[in-house]
């Protein structure tokens, strides 16, 4: 650092003293309008600087000596949030409905079911119920029936043959299929209790498949119940009894899967108007009994459907000559034996 020695010089060169007088004296005279005007204000040559105390405003800070503000960071939105929290207010409120709204249904079963258990105790014991009430009338029907059902032995040139009867009144007269005892030199009945007894035919009725055969009658003997086979319906319980290859008084059951068929047997007799059951009919069936849960005699089966293709009999496809055309074939087989 140097100084001037003297005063009447310039480090930058030689400057009159007057001319830097003049200078100075024109600085320090400026008029207050450009005070005014919010330029720098000097009392001496060297500036002189007021400090101010730093202001702070809502909203922005103010440095000292710094006149500009910084902006405060923008506050987050809230209306996103207040839906929000609505909708799960809104959600909350509805479980805790349904849960109460559950909570007083099974209060209210509860108090009018005996503790909830009585619906299902009454559909449990009324299944059974039906089950029960369904054998029970199976049995029935086949304990009425069976006595009046006999197996039929016959003996024909070719050898021998089988098949089923049922006794349709006391004077011991058995109706039966004519396909049964056709050619047939000697018949044998065999009755519920284990005898045999000669029977004869005494007429027949080829169009219809139907014979009727005599046996001598006896005490106690149990007589069939005909039933009228214009009352039945497709679904209808059904019980089938005969003697299906030998094997005396046995009884398979089944529904009626249809009416009103037209079947043609293999001796191309057409039996118009059968019953069509899924009861298994087996060979020895044959002029047996097909009835129904009263025990009434509503058909008698006659054949089974063969399976074309394997030429062998089509299981639980059979048919049954109706009731109401077995009455009128024995009146008039009995009128003109008559």
């Amino acid at each position: 650092m140097f100084q001037n020695q003297d005063p009447s010089h310039s480090s930058y060169g030689e400057q009159p003293q007057e001319q830097i007088h003049a200078r100075t004296t024109a600085v320090l005279e400026r008029p207050a309008s450009a005070t005014a005007a919010g330029q720098q204000q000097y009392t001496s040559q060297t500036p002189v600087y007021t400090p101010q105390a730093p202001t702070y405003q809502q909203g922005a800070v103010q440095a000292p000596g710094y006149p500009y503000t910084v902006p405060q960071p923008p506050m987050p939105p809230r209306k996103k949030s207040r839906r929000l929290r609505t909708g799960m207010i809104f959600v909350l409120t509805l479980v805790l409905l349904i849960v109460f709204g559950i909570g007083l249904f099974a209060g209210w079963v509860f108090a009018n079911d005996g503790g909830g258990t009585g619906t299902i105790a009454a559909a449990t014991s009324g299944s059974a119920t039906n089950a029960t009430t369904l054998q029970t009338q199976q049995e029935a029907a086949i304990a009425k029936i069976e006595p009046s059902v006999v197996q039929l032995d016959v003996t024909t040139a070719q050898g021998g043959q089988l098949g089923s009867g049922v006794i349709i009144n006391s004077n011991g007269d058995i109706i039966t299929n004519n396909h049964v005892v056709s050619g047939g030199q000697s018949i044998q009945a065999v009755l519920n209790d284990g005898k045999t007894e000669t029977a004869q035919v005494v007429g027949t009725d080829p169009g219809n498949d139907l014979a009727v055969v005599h046996i001598q009658p006896f005490a106690h003997m149990a007589v069939a119940t005909i039933g009228d086979s214009s009352k039945l319906t497709v679904g209808q319980e059904v019980l089938a009894v005969g003697n299906p290859l030998g094997i005396t008084e046995t009884a398979t059951n089944g529904i009626i899967s249809a009416l009103n068929r037209s079947v043609t047997e293999p001796t191309h007799v057409t039996i118009k108007n059968a019953i069509q059951t899924d009861a298994p009919i087996n060979p020895g069936n044959s002029g047996g009994a097909l009835v129904n849960l009263q025990g009434e005699l509503i058909g008698i089966p006659t054949l089974t459907a063969v399976d074309s293709e394997l030429n062998t009999p089509a299981s639980g496809v059979g048919f049954a000559i109706p009731s109401n055309q077995v009455k009128t074939a024995v009146a008039q087989i009995l009128q003109q034996a008559g």
